[in-house]
């Protein structure tokens, strides 16, 4: 049952919050080993608090051997021990209760470990107990069930020499897949949510959960590449079952507790996002798309980013799920480059403006928004100068390919330098201080678990809080308009100037005839739309909400300098 700390003073108490995503690792060290750890994230509570931040979300401080950086997890009622303790844990859910801060759960149960109990079992015999909790199959002719690729490269496919069959892992083959069509797997994943839950954890982001449905058979795809893999995606997401166990999951476990849900959801497009997070439907509360994320280019292959293409997907999302489901807007995760350098501007002197403009075009849209840790001072991608300074496991599992297929160093640290995961992995960068940034409290002589990004000695939180003109107050300033205008978080959206190639403009309305206008520049060019009607009226505005350059005297609000962005209420 729900307990106490889990009643919230209304329904739908997550459209009204902003939330901020925490990566432990690199949050802060607070006792000086180098990793960031449980203790750490207390000891920051009440900079999160002064931010805005309503709900902090925990990437996995589950016991795990690490091989994906804690998305392969070993216990999930035991911390790792690297992050400390369950009493560690415990502390840190009452000083967020002490400061009416919520706690969000990384949920991972599309996969385990190699190394959890289940697993284990299931590897000694085609009898044991445990074997259909994961997908085993025999192969034929001594090759795979099929070609598939894993998402971190290489098959989908790992052959067991004990029991002569293989199992499967979209992943890596330390990551094993749950079998969800077997319902004591079902049963197990809800046992651990009601135990977290009750702890008073107030809800999960569900880690690939559009993965858990596997198409029956394991049809073959269509050959990608060189042809030694085929993509097998079609048949692991969004599968036939996916919708039922999620509103299985949703009868059982979650309509008891008055918490939010969110589903990182690959490959999801709009229709999928309103049948997952349609309240009618009682699966989901949100779920994160990667459409936007897919803009600029494959994985490994960047390209510039198309400014008409984005607004498209904003406005198809904005307008297709208003009042049908809920939006997730985000620019950043632990997954992701950082914005500032991907869309934005990450030299001076434009890295600060940039990093306002891109702020403001997501903060005033329709959704919840996420910030991850780092962003609000405007972190950039770090360039290690070499591949023996990444950490991530994808980052080494392409170099190892892009090696392999004869692609030259140069360009493979261009596609590193541009996407690898481990830009937004670096520590948060606390202070100027030598050698670490400030991240590890009291350590000169241990180094981070990955090098800090060498631009601390400028771009810092000490920095930040000492600057009244910085990214940090400016985030601060659009958490608190979301907070005081309904308007941010219901109103109904419509595009202006779609077709314009640099400025993204866009209007939020109500039925009480309220009308705000929000125009950003993703232009290092002064750019100048000619229209004279709604100059007019931009003239005529009630108020200013915000904006990245001082605008005392503005004459005309449709001459945009680089990267400018502003928020006008108009009526």
């Amino acid at each position: 049952m729900a307990t106490e700390a889990n009643k919230k003073s209304h329904k739908d108490w997550w459209h009204h919050s902003v939330v901020y995503q925490i990566y432990p690792r690199s949050f802060y060290d607070s006792n000086g080993d180098g990793i960031g750890d449980i203790p750490g994230i207390t000891m920051k509570l009440d900079y999160l608090k002064k931010l805005g931040a309503d709900i902090i979300w925990l990437s996995p401080i589950y016991d795990s051997p690490n091989y994906d950086n804690g998305y392969d997890i070993r216990d999930y009622q035991r911390i790792m021990t690297e992050f400390g303790t369950m009493e560690d844990f415990d502390i840190l859910l009452r000083e967020m209760k002490k400061r009416e801060l919520k706690l969000v759960m990384d949920l991972v149960v599309n996969h385990t470990s190699d190394e959890h109990p289940w697993f284990i079992e299931s590897k000694k015999g085609k009898n044991n107990p445990y074997r259909d909790f994961y997908h085993w199959q025999p192969g034929t002719d001594g090759h795979p069930p099929n070609k598939w690729r894993a998402c971190f490269g290489g098959s989908c496919w790992t052959y067991d020499i004990l029991t002569g069959e293989y199992y499967l892992h979209t992943f890596t083959e330390k990551q094993p897949d749950l079998n969800w069509e077997n319902p004591r797997v079902r049963e197990e994943v809800y046992k651990i949510m009601r135990w977290w839950l009750d702890k008073g954890v107030d809800g999960f982001r569900m880690d690939v959960i559009n993965f858990i449905s596997k198409v029956p058979g394991y049809p073959e795809g269509n050959f990608i590449g060189d042809g030694q893999y085929t993509d097998g995606s079609k048949y692991f997401i969004n599968g036939p079952t996916v919708h039922q166990h999620l509103q299985e999951m949703h009868e059982k476990v979650l309509q008891h507790y008055n918490v939010v849900t969110v589903g990182e959801c690959p490959g999801a497009h709009l229709k999928d996002a309103e049948l997952f997070s349609s309240p009618a439907r009682k699966e989901l509360n949100m779920i994160f798309t990667f459409e936007h994320m897919d803009l600029d280019g494959g994985k490994w292959t960047p390209k510039l980013l198309n400014l008409r293409v984005l607004k498209r997907f904003f406005t198809t999302w904005q307008q297709g799920l208003y009042k049908k489901g809920w939006n997730s807007l985000y620019w950043n995760n632990h997954d992701q480059p950082r914005i500032v350098s991907r869309w934005g501007n990450d030299s001076e002197p434009y890295r600060v403006i940039s990093a306002k403009m891109l702020a403001t075009c997501l903060h005033f849209l329709c959704g919840t928004p996420y910030i991850y840790q780092g962003e609000e001072i405007g972190m950039t991608n770090v360039r290690f100068s070499s591949l023996a300074d990444y950490r991530d496991i994808e980052t080494t599992n392409f170099h190892r390919d892009a090696v392999n297929q004869g692609l030259p160093l140069d360009a493979i640290m261009a596609a590193v330098y541009a996407k690898s995961r481990d830009n937004a992995r670096t520590p948060v960068q606390w202070s100027g201080q030598l050698p670490h940034g400030g991240f590890s409290e009291g350590a000169v002589d241990v180094s981070p678990w990955i090098g800090v990004n060498p631009n601390y000695t400028h771009i810092n939180v000490e920095q930040a809080l000492s600057d009244p003109q910085s990214i940090f107050y400016y985030y601060q300033k659009l958490v608190e308009l979301r907070r005081q205008m309904p308007i941010i978080v219901h109103g109904k959206y419509d595009i202006l100037h779609e077709e314009n190639t640099h400025i993204f403009m866009y209007k939020r309305s109500n039925e009480n005839g309220q009308e705000l206008i929000v125009a950003c520049n993703f232009s290092q060019q002064p750019i100048k739309i000619d229209d004279n009607q709604l100059s007019q009226r931009l003239r005529n505005h009630k108020q200013v909400l915000i904006s990245n350059y001082e605008q005392e005297g503005k004459e005309d609000w449709l001459d945009f300098r680089p990267y400018e962005a502003w928020a006008l209420e108009t009526a």
